[in-house]
């Protein structure tokens, strides 16, 4: 896929939801899901927020909720879009594969598998900072401690390679008094740092998919009401 040099988010993300039909690593639909909400009726129409009505406010809900819908495709779109990156040993798509596929044959519960697919999705949004924008993005969803590891682990991975290119190794010991410091450097150890293995056979992306959709499956909520 050819990207424009002028792309932003808002242009790309649609461009990367349709990779899957290109793609040679096409998204499978999980014949599980369950089918999408009816399409909303309606449209907003405030010109300023103060002026927000409840009618308003039903159809906001509604488009946050079609989002929250859209949000496992999109994710996965942004993952299969890391196929094909011939800079590494393996291209990140595989990476991230291998570390899911380590993570569940180690028994890991579902959402830690499904955030170690995920956790290099936000290298595309955010170059110097793809743990955060992950992050970001999975908080809702997922524990505390898979939040700060996921925040965390480009850090904690400088352990493993640091001394061979002038950074210091040990930059992650500003957290070791930190609850999840043990959490995220188990993470960084057994599935993130050796996982670019060109020889190590994973399961397809179609294993994770329904582990993705049931993991990010939420209701909206406004702001300030959040559980």
């Amino acid at each position: 896929m050819k990207i424009p040099k002028s792309a932003t988010f808002w242009t790309l993300a649609p461009t990367l939801a349709s990779t899957t039909l290109m793609s040679d690593n096409p998204i499978v639909p999980d014949s599980n899901q369950e089918s999408l909400p009816a399409p909303r009726t309606g449209k907003m129409h405030f010109h300023s927020m103060e002026e927000m009505s409840r009618d308003d406010f039903a159809i906001l809900k509604q488009v946050h909720e079609e989002n929250l819908e859209k949000l496992p495709d999109l994710l996965l779109s942004l993952l299969n879009s890391l196929g094909g990156d011939e800079a590494y040993p393996v291209d990140r798509l595989e990476h991230s594969l291998q570390a899911a596929t380590r993570a569940l044959r180690d028994g890991r519960d579902e959402e830690y598998v499904v955030v170690a697919l995920l956790h290099d999705v936000g290298e595309a949004l955010g170059p110097m900072n793809h743990g955060e924008v992950i992050g970001a993005v999975l908080h809702p969803f997922i524990s505390e401690a898979n939040h700060w590891m996921l925040v965390n682990h480009p850090l904690f991975q400088t352990y493993f390679y640091g001394s061979h290119v002038g950074i210091d190794p040990n930059g992650r010991d500003i957290y070791k008094d930190h609850p999840h410091f043990e959490h995220t450097a188990e993470f960084c150890a057994k599935y993130d740092e050796v996982s670019f293995d060109p020889n190590y056979p994973v399961e397809p992306l179609e294993t994770f998919i329904p582990m993705v959709r049931r993991v990010l499956s939420k209701k909206w909520t406004a702001p300030g009401q959040e559980k």
